[in-house]
């Protein structure tokens, strides 16, 4: 393999995560009076650190949201992760089975919270592949996707440079940040259109595509 560490995305990329918590977020935004469809979420915030959302919503409206809305979305996206087994997503436990028989490092890198990250990992049995060393949050930098901050915050951690990097995205977002941060990126187009993923070094559908694009 050409690169010596791979970076993945979480949600929606290791765990089928995203129609929950988009979910969550489009339903608690029309409640609070900012009318915002499912579709509407996974094209404005999908990929998101959770200060994106504030910012296009005093934008638009004028409004900020309220003072203890990151924790209040927290507190539901959690509950509904419980409630609802997460699946983890197709061929990810045999592609992280690859990398492991190459001696290939991995990471992720991802704008939910470290508490989210291990609950949607717990939940659909994927912590046994993850250290805690290995997993990265936007809550780790100042700025989230789509600043390169956090994926250049993994590569440092991790002890590879970034053009040794690769990144696996599902995000316009995310696939802005890998960019940005001089990594070559693939976009994973299970929920979004491969034509929203610009830039991209390449596009797939099915992880096991994944290897020999990597090679």
């Amino acid at each position: 393999m050409r690169y010596e560490l791979v970076i993945f995305d979480n949600d929606g990329v290791l765990v089928d995560s995203e129609p929950i918590s988009n979910t969550i977020l489009a339903g608690y935004l029309t409640e609070l009076g900012h009318p915002t469809s499912y579709d509407e979420s996974l094209r404005d915030y999908m990929g998101a650190a959770i200060h994106r959302v504030h910012d296009l919503v005093e934008e638009r409206t004028g409004q900020k949201l309220p003072a203890d809305f990151d924790e209040e979305l927290h507190r539901r996206t959690l509950g509904a992760f419980q409630q609802e087994r997460l699946a983890v997503v197709d061929g990810v436990e045999e592609l992280l089975g690859e990398l492991v028989a190459d001696g290939v490092a991995y990471c992720v890198a991802s704008s939910g919270s470290h508490q989210k990250i291990a609950a949607g990992h717990r939940n659909a049995g994927l912590d046994q592949w993850f250290e805690e060393e290995w997993i990265f949050s936007s809550e780790d930098v100042g700025r989230g996707k789509p600043a390169p901050d956090l994926f250049l915050h993994a590569a440092e951690r991790m002890g590879v440079a970034p053009e040794r990097c690769v990144v696996i995205e599902d995000s316009p977002l995310g696939v802005e940040a890998a960019r940005a941060a001089g990594m070559d990126v693939y976009g994973f187009t299970s929920m979004m259109p491969a034509d929203r993923l610009v830039g991209v070094t390449g596009h797939f559908s099915d992880m096991s595509q994944l290897p020999k694009l990597l090679a």
